[in-house]
């Protein structure tokens, strides 16, 4: 047998065994006569001990990192123990090796602390991939597969595979398409979700479904985005909201507990989107620290109305503020001892093109109850008093405020929020919080196309209580001022997000499980009659024969798996990730095909 034992298993306990070891060199050093090997394998280190009877052959053909080599010898105690280690108390005397297999000097140096960038590692992948660090990355992802897994088979869950070739409905992402060589000039789509397959499962009886499944999108990347990712996809018959949200809180609990260590004993908040997008400025807010957006003048709507409370900063002849769309404000704590240095930085900071704005208010609400702003000359104490306390400011806080258009003020301020939270050090990545986020907009207006769009998707069921409103009204309107007075506008959808520190890491809703609801919600997005049969016929058709009440949610199971390991990309946690560019460095795909094959395939380019 090549080894008896690994690279991790040896301790005190095992002194005086006759053992065979088998793994990669990790360092070689040489002292005198004796030689020190560091053996690694996936399990860990074991320090072997070539003595002087050795040395000769190890001088004829020395050893190389990374060479795969086996190693048999006698368990000891080491003289220079290394409590850095699991097998830090022992050593292997060796009595004789063999190299197994040679290797070339690696690109970059397989430690933690490697010297290789990113795409280096990117394309020596199998290389990068026997550093610890990112081993356990890869071990944890594993350990959170295996928690859901078991969660969802105790509660009754079943395993279904479902179809990668399925055919193209293009509704919101690109597809990824593949040429059919028997049914030339046709394509089919690789599925961004199994959404259409999961409800028809329910349908066919099986109530409760999942999947830890491949998905596809061609959309433009970035760190927390693959065109190929993982999800966590399960679904659920004769459920209402209450009954998803109870048990997927618990099976994310349940994954805390087995892979963290961590019993998440308090109830999950819960949240309206409107108070999310009132209160923190995005759908995604990470509640483990205050500091809510104070809106002292919004366009934005809350509870149906348009809220406005310009009175605390018009009229003081500021035109900034009195002609914007929205000024909103943040109160950072502690921070009024804030230098100009450091203002001027936080200023250049909201300038940048990716943030956009064009300038930073400040308010310094000293700790002797005095004020001092950047606006001085247009606000008072008294008014900056009345500001601060809206902002729910204390003593020591400097408040910062944005003035702009609604969506791009709100959006800014929410990053702007963010980023001093990170400066603050409020945003620990051993510190996890969750959070539902509910009752979002069913629909959401594209002034663009001059069409409602679904916020999640089109199977999504309205409210109970607005599904009357969706049913008797027509989705055209004549332009885009009138769409805020639309019904559609104010329709809620029965769905449902989780967020984790800042992060969605599922989303789901109760299905439409009735023909004519769902042939009125295709209606409702400017499909045609003909179009909705074409894409989807074999749904309303299945809705006709008996298919129950039904509800699921997806879980970004990379994204998951980044956030509990501390990392903000989900690239860490896949094994052969593709780069910002979609490509694979590696095998440098994707690639050109031979005219052979485009032939085969009915295919002519036009490059």
């Amino acid at each position: 047998m090549y080894r008896t034992h690994t690279c991790g298993e040896l301790r005190g306990t095992d002194v005086n065994k006759e053992i065979t070891l088998a793994g990669w060199v990790q360092t070689v050093r040489k002292f005198g006569s004796i030689t020190f090997v560091d053996l690694r394998d996936r399990y860990g280190i074991t320090q072997l001990l070539f003595g002087e009877d050795l040395n000769a052959q190890l001088d004829e053909n020395p050893l190389g990192r990374e060479f795969v080599l086996q190693a048999k010898g006698v368990v000891q105690e080491r003289s220079n123990k290394n409590a850095s280690l699991p097998t830090g108390d022992i050593e292997i005397k060796i009595k004789s090796f063999s190299v197994l297999n040679r290797s070339v000097t690696p690109p970059f140096t397989i430690q933690d602390d490697t010297d290789g960038g990113d795409d280096l590692r990117m394309k020596y992948r199998y290389l990068d991939l026997r550093r610890n660090e990112v081993k356990k990355n890869l071990e944890l992802r594993y350990a959170v597969n295996r928690a859901a897994r078991n969660y969802l088979h105790e509660n009754n869950f079943m395993d279904i595979e479902t179809p990668f070739l399925i055919k193209s409905t293009p509704e919101g992402a690109r597809d990824f398409v593949v040429p059919s060589r028997m049914n030339a000039g046709q394509f089919y789509a690789l599925p961004q979700s199994p959404q259409t397959f999961k409800q028809l499962l329910m349908v066919s009886g099986y109530d409760r479904y999942y999947q830890i499944v491949k998905c596809f999108r061609d959309e433009d990347l970035r760190a927390d985005r693959q065109p190929e990712f993982t999800q966590i996809d399960c679904e659920m018959s004769f459920v209402e909201q209450e009954d998803i949200l109870n048990m997927f809180e618990g099976m994310i609990k349940h994954i805390f507990k087995q892979v963290k260590g961590i019993d998440y004993m308090e109830k999950v908040q819960r949240m309206s989107w409107e108070d999310a997008m009132w209160n923190y400025g995005n759908d995604k807010p990470d509640i483990r620290f205050a500091m809510k957006i104070a809106n002292l003048k919004s366009a934005f709507k809350k509870g149906g109305e348009i809220i406005a409370k310009g009175d605390l900063i018009n009229g003081a002849g500021f035109g900034v503020f009195d002609n914007a769309e929205t000024v909103v404000a943040i109160a950072v704590p502690g921070c009024s001892e804030y230098s100009r240095k450091q203002i001027d930085e936080i200023t250049d900071w909201i300038k940048r093109p990716q943030i956009g704005m064009q300038g930073l208010v400040n308010i310094k609400c000293n700790t002797d109850g005095t004020f001092k702003s950047s606006v001085d000359k247009f606000y008072n104490e008294e008014r900056l008093k009345a500001i601060a306390a809206f902002a729910n400011a204390k003593a020591g806080d400097l408040i910062l405020m944005l003035a702009g258009t609604e969506e791009k003020t709100r959006k800014a301020m929410s990053e702007l929020r963010l980023e001093m939270a990170q400066r603050l050090g409020f945003r620990k990545k051993d510190e996890f919080k969750l959070l539902w986020v509910l009752d979002f907009p069913l629909f959401e207006y594209n002034e663009e196309d001059n069409r409602w769009v679904a916020r999640h998707h089109p199977f999504t069921s309205p409210k109970p209580a607005d599904i009357e409103a969706m049913i008797s009204n027509n989705p055209e309107i004549e332009n885009a001022v009138q769409y805020l007075k639309h019904p559609y506008a104010n329709i809620k959808a029965n769905a449902y997000d989780m967020v984790l520190n800042g992060n969605e890491i599922g989303g789901g809703s109760i299905r439409i499980f009735q023909r004519d609801l769902q042939e009125k919600m295709f209606a409702a997005l400017g499909m045609s009659k003909e179009e909705s049969l074409h894409k989807f016929g074999f749904l309303l058709g299945a809705f006709e024969y008996g298919a129950p009440p039904h509800g699921g949610i997806a879980f970004g199971f990379d994204r998951l798996c980044s956030i509990l390991g501390g990392s903000e990309s989900i690239r860490d946690f896949i094994a052969f990730p593709k780069n910002n560019s979609g490509r694979d460095v590696m095998l440098d795909a994707p690639s050109t095909i031979d005219d052979k094959q485009l032939k085969e395939l009915s295919i002519q380019l036009d490059v």
